[in-house]
């Protein structure tokens, strides 16, 4: 399998690079897409989860002066903004004490603070005042996938009759038990409409599972995310990823001990679509879909 530049929608950081550290330097973001760009990651939006609006504020502008000073405008396009309109009940690694309700008013705010960099909102399907907060976002140019949520078949729907397009990281975001008829999982196969995004990292979700959402979904339907944090490019052992303190195996898995919770990923997309590749249930054509083609039509206005 070649690498034609591969593109990805979620990334947090790369090799001790944190987006979301308060203490991010252009220096460092610079370092990290030059470093991103030679493990074959072409395009990619840096993504920011669920933190105080003064966080998004600084990093949103320390990562347009970095784009601008390093001329990266081709590689960068723009934010993924992974909360905070997320659930309680699929909060996984993020802090619940910075979750809000996906106003209108919000959702602007977010939109003038970021400067208009937000490309892809992440909020869950079943948040208050879903289908106005995916209008506004919409309204905006602002691209809405839902995930981080419990919500049910009548939820997943109702997100993509009000707009929404994807399911972020479709099987993760989500408690390790959950009903066996109706869960988030079930939901986002069932909705013809949202295009998945897997990680296929190869702990994220069991290879069978990867197997069952592409044939539910088809390749035109699945967009590959790494969701790579600054553990990626880093040794094994205890470290502090996105608030969390978790621990990366010498196999690459990368999760939060208390929370029995998977904290973000280890690897970049040239790793995830190696492993996906090896499951042997896309052809070259596919595979080009679900890591380039895909992801840069989500990225059209």
């Amino acid at each position: 399998m070649k690498n034609p530049g591969w593109v990805d929608l979620q990334v947090n950081g790369h090799h001790g690079v944190d987006f979301n550290s308060p203490e991010l330097t252009e220096e460092q973001f610079i370092r990290a897409a030059e470093e991103l760009q030679a493990a074959g990651t072409a395009v990619f939006l840096p993504t920011l989860i669920t933190k105080p609006m003064e966080l998004y504020r600084r990093n949103a502008a320390v990562i347009r002066r970095a784009v601008e000073k390093a001329h990266l405008e081709k590689v960068v396009p723009g934010l993924h903004l992974e909360g905070p309109f997320l659930s309680g009940r699929g909060i996984g690694a993020h802090n619940p004490d910075w979750l809000q309700i996906p106003t209108p008013e919000t959702i602007r705010e977010l939109y003038d603070i970021t400067g208009g960099f937000i490309k892809l909102l992440t909020m869950s399907a079943e948040a208050e005042n879903l289908a106005e907060g995916i209008q506004a976002a919409r309204e905006l140019g602002i691209k809405v996938s839902v995930g981080h949520h419990m919500a049910g078949y009548a939820q997943v729907h109702a997100a993509a009759d009000a707009g929404a397009e994807y399911l972020t990281h479709l099987g993760n975001g989500c408690p390790n038990l959950m009903g066996r008829h109706e869960n988030p999982l079930l939901a986002g196969l069932a909705e013809d409409r949202l295009t998945a995004f897997i990680i296929t990292d190869g702990h994220h979700l069991p290879g069978d599972l990867i197997k069952v959402i592409l044939k539910a979904k088809g390749a035109d339907k699945v967009i590959v995310t790494s969701d790579a944090s600054d553990a990626a490019g880093m040794p094994p052992g205890p470290m502090e990823i996105l608030g969390n303190h978790a621990i990366l195996t010498p196999e690459g898995k990368l999760y939060n001990p208390e929370k029995q919770c998977l904290v973000a990923a280890a690897c970049v997309m040239h790793r995830c679509m190696e492993f996906l590749d090896s499951l042997g249930v896309l052809t070259e054509e596919e595979l080009l879909k679900v890591g380039r083609i895909n992801p840069l039509k989500a990225l059209e206005n």
